[in-house]
């Protein structure tokens, strides 16, 4: 990896475990000041602690931030920290996730909770974030997405699926929507699957899996600013492929956008 990531300012959300976690670690080691998104702001802690003391990753490159995606008032309050402290972001890592519940969860804020955690907090963080993504030319936006995107439909108007719900096809919705929102042309992101690795979400794909630090290493490569990236692209792991075929409509993008804006309280 090249050392084009030093200096570079990157925020990893859901970093507390996993191929998040590992993204962080990767990130700092090659001297990115890394800002650390947790569930809380004592996991986004202990998350930091952990790279410090295994790691021998500087304090100073990592700073560690808390809050509920299942509660869009504290992304909220997540991007306005953000934007105080790093007026200037080189990328924003759209990592965290869950498994949608076996039983139909819906949110304080109303909407079913893996659409929400998966997407909707993105989808805000993101256009929140948007003046200091923008700030400098080349800032950028990884979602971690997943191959399950291809079998995920979006339906728009039952985006909670009340009438039929599986926890699958709710999870491939929402991975379909965050790689379909990669194409949004505000700001420059791509989408990457980063392979079956071992994580909670394991259970989803298969029963065995990579190490999370081989899904990490694809999702630094595009942190690093000398691989060109083009927006909406979408890669499997290494390898640049088609995404399923709603992410290339700009009809659908723009439906999307204009869905997510009113479900989120967002004007465009």
């Amino acid at each position: 990896m090249s050392s084009s990531l030093s200096g570079r300012t990157v925020l990893v959300t859901g970093a507390t475990t996993g191929i998040g976690h590992q993204t962080a670690r990767l990130l700092a080691e090659r001297g990115a000041t890394v800002l650390l998104h947790g569930r809380t702001a004592e996991e986004a802690h202990a998350a930091a602690d952990r790279l410090i003391t295994l790691s021998d990753v500087p304090a100073e490159r990592l700073c560690a931030h808390g809050a509920d995606f299942a509660r869009l008032e504290e992304v909220e309050q997540l991007a306005q920290q953000i934007l105080a402290k790093h007026p200037c972001l080189d990328v924003l890592v759209n990592n965290a996730a869950m498994a949608a519940p076996e039983r139909h969860t819906t949110t304080g804020d109303g909407h079913e909770i893996a659409f929400q955690v998966n997407f909707l907090a993105h989808y805000l963080l993101t256009h929140l974030l948007e003046p200091a993504l923008t700030a400098d030319p080349g800032g950028r936006v990884v979602n971690v997405s997943s191959s399950l995107h291809r079998t995920g439909s979006i339906q728009w108007n039952d985006v909670n699926r009340t009438k039929r719900y599986s926890r699958l096809a709710a999870y491939a919705q929402s991975q379909l929507a965050l790689t379909v929102f990669a194409a949004d042309p505000r700001v420059t992101a791509v989408s990457v699957h980063p392979g079956v690795c071992v994580t909670s979400l394991l259970p989803l794909y298969a029963h065995e899996g990579g190490a999370p630090a081989e899904g990490a290493a694809h999702v630094v490569r595009l942190c690093d600013p000398s691989v060109e990236i083009v927006n909406g692209a979408y890669y499997d792991r290494d390898q640049r492929v088609p995404p399923a075929a709603i992410a290339a409509e700009p009809r659908s993008v723009k439906r999307l956008t204009k869905l997510a804006d009113s479900l989120v309280g967002q004007t465009v």
